[in-house]
């Protein structure tokens, strides 16, 4: 028998010489490091890893097709299955793989599955006979395509990580609609409350800065802990919390219908809900709205992922006019859905549709002006008053506006292109603004200035120490706190220079500014009380309050701190004390 026929000849081991398996080994190994190894330490490389981990497998097609010194048909086999196999799988996986990632989801985990299982099948079989070789050959490389098919992604959390599930499995918004517990409160007193600090007006608090006043607390939580008055399950969405007295409203999405409801914040029964039949969904946050609600007097005014903007009577939920706000400024749904909460101005209340502004009477909901197109955006409007003048200001894709709240004339712009901006501007107490480049492009402080010329707008200092992504900051005693990349961290005002960086909370910061405290929701619902204190990073506490991923702020009600997330929602009232923390 030739040397040819004993390498051909099917169930016998071969002549030819071992497979060079050192070079698959190797990419494999980087490509797995790249993608999922560095950017666990190096959060804002993970572009570089999506590369990396495409580019790598690439790498692996052209050592088994060109250096494996495997057969020539296992070589080129091997690899027309696979893109055979991948492209197929393609068109049979679910909508929530499909879609994810900009459409790039199934490729960017696909292709270092794929190359995973094929280089340790290569290395595991390489002393089998040769029709053992090749059925398993097949069978790995079919599984490790077909088998996207049995799974869907309820998300992905702030670090690009996804939620995989079974594909049948049922979703907590399913499980939530079987039940049939809801039932009506009684009918809080109609009575607007002059206790300021019951009241929690909307997205961020009073001024949409997360700074809270007038409230002193004990810091000791392992002798003096966190009290839960309730815990209850609550729709999908990521809105956080509007309060007055005992009444808490949010948003959230219950099948085909998105809800705006009010719930007792002492107790958590359901008091009321107001429906619209909309419904929007994407890949990364799941279903259900992403603003929040804003009270006004008696008036509760929200934003839904759509576009449908309401005015509803907060005592009862009733409707006092609705307004299709995308429609009305010709804007599509975003990608992920419209995200402003309403801001109310004097007898307007003014939205943001991506990075467009439109304002609408209160009284009737008859549209009073719309802002210039800013392209994408995902930020919500700002009150400002600089150099005595009050202003409304919005980030968007090509920088930050400010328009008169009025009329929506354009007062100034500043200019800074980049994608995809969620972050609101903030007030450096000085007349300064910081404004972020999101997405970890890093912060910017500008001053903001009126002459006989106009506005001028000049850069102070851009920083890359304190990297943004969808999370705001808080601005104390010459000190922002926010998080760079998942860990918290303070800079510097004058400089941008970063003090100090601490855990990986990847969360929601709100500032006791009497007591010098950072009370953090993290992405993973733990509390934790952190001292507002620019020469260290020093945590004082810290406790798991709500199960699963977390992306709407927390809300602080008096002394009553409400947290959420597409799951659950709780109350906790905190423990009441004064003691300064050094």
């Amino acid at each position: 028998m030739t040397e040819k026929e004993q390498k051909e000849e099917p169930g016998k081991s071969t002549l030819q010489k071992p497979l060079r398996l050192w070079p698959g080994i190797l990419a494999v190994a980087l490509q797995w490091v790249l993608r999922y190894g560095i950017p666990i330490i190096f959060p804002e490389t993970m572009a570089l890893g999506v590369f990396g981990g495409l580019i790598f497998g690439l790498v692996i097609l052209i050592w088994w097709g060109f250096f494996s010194r495997a057969s020539r048909f296992e070589r080129w086999s091997a690899v027309v299955l696979m893109v055979i196999s991948l492209v197929a799988t393609s068109f049979f996986i679910d909508k929530s793989i499909a879609t994810a990632m900009m459409g790039l989801m199934f490729a960017v985990y696909s292709i270092p599955v794929m190359s995973l299982a094929f280089v340790a099948w290569a290395a595991l079989t390489r002393f089998l006979p040769t029709k053992y070789r090749r059925v398993s050959m097949v069978v790995t490389i079919l599984v490790a395509s077909f088998g996207w098919i049995f799974i869907r992604t309820n998300g992905m959390d702030g670090s690009g990580r996804h939620d995989f599930d079974w594909r049948w499995a049922e979703t907590h918004e399913e499980r939530l609609l079987e039940q049939s517990d809801i039932e009506p409160g009684l009918l809080p007193s109609t009575t607007v409350t002059k206790d300021a600090a019951m009241e929690w007006p909307g997205f961020r608090g009073k001024n949409r800065d997360g700074i809270v006043r007038g409230l002193r607390i004990t810091t000791n939580w392992s002798l003096s802990p966190p009290v839960q008055l309730w815990r209850r399950p609550v729709g999908p969405g990521c809105s956080s919390f509007a309060a007055r007295g005992d009444m808490l409203y949010t948003q959230e999405q219950r099948g085909d219908d998105e809800v705006v409801s009010c719930y007792s914040l002492n107790t958590g029964k359901w008091i009321w809900e107001h429906k619209d039949k909309a419904r929007f969904w994407d890949s990364h946050a799941g279903a259900g709205p992403r603003s929040t609600p804003t009270l006004s007097g008696h008036r509760l005014y929200t934003l839904g992922a759509t576009g449908l903007l309401n005015s509803l009577n907060a005592t009862d939920g009733s409707t006092f006019w609705t307004r299709n706000a995308a429609s009305d400024a010709g804007v599509n749904v975003l990608n992920w859905g419209f995200t402003s909460s309403p801001l109310v101005v004097g007898n307007v209340v003014i939205v943001a549709l991506a990075g467009k502004l439109a304002a609408y009477d209160t009284a009737d909901g008859k549209p009073r002006w719309f802002g210039p197109d800013g392209g994408s955006s995902y930020s919500s409007p700002h009150l400002a008053s600089l150099k005595e003048t009050t202003q409304v200001l919005l980030m968007s894709e090509k920088g930050a506006i400010s328009l008169a709240p009025e009329d929506g004339k354009l007062i100034w712009r500043y200019s800074w292109p980049t994608d995809n901006r969620i972050l609101q501007p903030t007030l450096t107490g000085d007349g300064d603004l910081l404004i972020s480049g999101d997405g970890y492009i890093g912060l910017r402080r500008v001053s903001v200035t009126q002459g006989s010329g106009g506005w001028t707008i000049r850069e102070r200092w851009n920083s890359n120490e304190l990297k943004l992504n969808f999370n705001d900051i808080v601005v104390h005693k010459g000190y922002a706190y926010g998080f760079d990349g998942p860990s918290i961290a303070c800079i510097d005002l004058k400089n941008g220079k970063r003090k100090w960086k601490g855990e990986r909370y990847q969360g929601w910061l709100l500032l006791l500014a009497d007591q010098d405290l950072l009370l953090v929701l993290s992405e993973k619902g733990d509390l934790a009380l952190v001292e507002a204190d620019s020469s260290r990073f020093n945590k004082l506490a810290q406790f798991k309050a709500i199960r699963g991923k977390t992306w709407n702020h927390p809300a602080l009600v008096g002394d009553i701190v409400v947290v959420r997330n597409s799951i659950e929602m709780a109350a906790f009232r905190l423990p009441a004390g004064g003691e300064d923390v050094k």
